[in-house]
């Protein structure tokens, strides 16, 4: 069941032939693979304060876009999904640790990050550093000079933005605290994904806020497994449901489902795959 569908997301990129080969060998490339398989659970880190990609509702339930693409993997493996909250300082050392199998969880694919983990191609997302601020605030990168800027600690932009802009980063555990300091004055502006800026400004909730900036440092999304086991059967797997979303048109249903302004991005790599997508139906 699981080969037939692989093959299937896949549409001839990878092969039924070789995941069926792959699959039958027993080697350290496949060994979570089976182990997923075995254990009847997929484990995957994903976000939890990340509206509206991964953030707990009314009821405190995991949901949004990412926590959609994780029950997708599961789906396709017959498993069940647990998900597991991680932070942006901590995700990477939730795969090496190996207290999850996977994680989708709005992480920039950077040539640093490749080293520690095993980042699939292709990229399945992307967004760009941008600023919070009241109205008014800000209206230039330079404005951010010596003035305090809220941060999510372990986001990479916030070295970038201090580096270049002289901004003084002031940063919090998570994205809640961070938007809240903004809103008690601790801050002149808070430094994040567009694409996030976005979704809270379309949440009714900051009608005094804007994003003012021009977006910069535009950068892809990776999922990531385990580094050893990105060119195994793990990595090729996951590599297929990444072109299946893709191809078939899924991530942009999903950013239609969640509100997200439609990206670029998105389109783009689905006219790529377009040609394949007979495939799919």
């Amino acid at each position: 069941m699981v080969t037939q569908y692989f093959g299937t997301v896949c549409a001839g990129a990878l092969g039924l032939a070789l995941v069926a080969g792959a699959a039958d060998t027993a080697n350290a490339n496949n060994d979570r693979f089976k182990k997923v398989l075995d254990r009847g659970e997929l484990v995957v880190g994903v976000k939890a304060d990340y509206k509206p990609w991964g953030f707990r509702d009314p009821s405190g339930k995991l949901v949004g876009m990412e926590i959609d693409l994780a029950q997708d993997v599961a789906t396709a493996l017959g498993v069940k999904l647990k998900l597991v909250p991680v932070q942006s300082s901590n995700r990477m050392q939730f795969l090496q640790q190996g207290k999850i199998d996977l994680m989708i969880a709005t992480m920039s694919d950077r040539s640093d990050r490749r080293k520690i983990v095993g980042i699939v191609e292709p990229n399945y997302y992307t967004s760009g550093t941008n600023v919070l601020a009241k109205k008014g605030a800000v209206k230039d990168w330079a404005d951010l000079k010596g003035k305090p800027v809220c941060g999510k600690q372990g986001a990479f932009y916030n070295k970038v933005v201090a580096k270049r802009y002289g901004a003084r980063i002031v940063a919090f555990v998570g994205n809640a605290e961070a938007k809240q300091a903004l809103k008690d004055g601790k801050c002149i502006a808070w430094v994040y994904d567009d694409s996030s800026i976005m979704a809270d400004l379309a949440s009714g909730q900051y009608d005094n806020y804007e994003m003012p900036l021009k977006t910069e440092d535009d950068n892809p999304w990776g999922l990531a497994v385990p580094l050893k086991e990105r060119d195994g059967i793990w990595g090729r797997f996951m590599a297929g449901m990444i072109y299946h979303w893709h191809a078939s048109g899924r991530l942009m249903e999903l950013e239609k489902k969640w509100g997200i302004q439609p990206t670029a991005y998105v389109s783009k790599m689905m006219d790529k795959f377009k040609p394949d997508r007979a495939h799919l139906k």
